[in-house]
């Protein structure tokens, strides 16, 4: 490579890894602060006759089935897509740096809301004090058990995604990006939301556990069908950024 063009990629290089590295971070904290405020439904459908045997009732009301997951959840996905293309371009340890960057950037967010917590109200100024406390009240216990959840689900997609990646000599992506993230997000619907279930976090409706899988089953199939989603979108930027990757494990998908 000519001397001359190094600085340009290696700046481009940067400027690709802090824009994931942003996106991963956004979506994060964006994932805790929305958390379980509001559940939504994706979609509703009436099932056959024949799906009644093979669909739990658990998950369905008589023959209809709906996808309600919180909104939390939406943003959440796009945190697997960010440390997969990390992971594939810039190597597990810089996927694991971010992972970790994510969790103290947490913590430091709970810190900043828990001092303003604790300063006293400025009377007749504040326009949302109410707001505020309810946010902040309703913050600490899905912040909490998110982080939890996640440094455990992300650490192991990202140990999952260079397992594969190592068997298979750097190729077949959609493997690695599929077999990581479908596990890594099955165990984090799963811990989030028991955890969350526990605390009594989850409203007043969701007072069983047969209730508390509904959600999970709900929140793991989002999270499955987006896994399945975005691995175009995985081939797609690794495809566009090759020229920036800096790997050090050597395995490159196109050479």
């Amino acid at each position: 490579m000519d001397n001359n063009n190094q600085p340009v990629i290696s700046y481009k290089r940067d400027a690709l890894f802090l824009s994931l590295a942003g996106i991963f971070l956004t979506s994060l904290v964006l994932g805790n602060v929305i958390g379980t405020t509001k559940f939504v439904t994706i979609f509703s459908v009436t099932l056959p006759t024949w799906m009644l045997n093979i669909v739990p009732s658990l998950i369905r009301d008589n023959n209809i089935y709906t996808m309600s997951v919180p909104v939390g959840v939406i943003a959440y996905p796009f945190t697997f897509l960010a440390t997969d293309l990390i992971s594939e371009l810039y190597g597990r340890k810089k996927a694991q740096l971010v992972v970790w960057v994510g969790f103290w950037m947490n913590v430091f967010m709970l810190f900043l809301m828990t001092v303003n917590h604790w300063l006293p109200n400025t009377g007749g100024v504040s326009g949302g004090l109410q707001l505020f406390e309810g946010v902040y009240e309703f913050m600490i216990g899905n912040t909490i058990a998110s982080m939890i959840a996640y440094l455990v689900a992300q650490t192991v997609d990202v140990r999952l995604f260079h397992f594969w990646k190592d068997l298979t000599n750097g190729k077949h992506l959609w493997l690695r990006n599929n077999a990581s993230t479908t596990v890594s997000q099955l165990v984090d619907s799963t811990a989030i939301l028991t955890i969350l279930f526990i605390a009594g976090n989850l409203g007043k409706e969701v007072d069983t556990i047969g209730k508390l899988i509904i959600l999970i089953i709900n929140s793991y199939l989002f999270k499955f069908f987006f896994a399945l989603f975005d691995t175009p979108l995985c081939y797609l930027g690794v495809k566009l950024f090759q020229d920036f990757e800096e790997d050090p494990s050597e395995y490159s998908l196109f050479e």
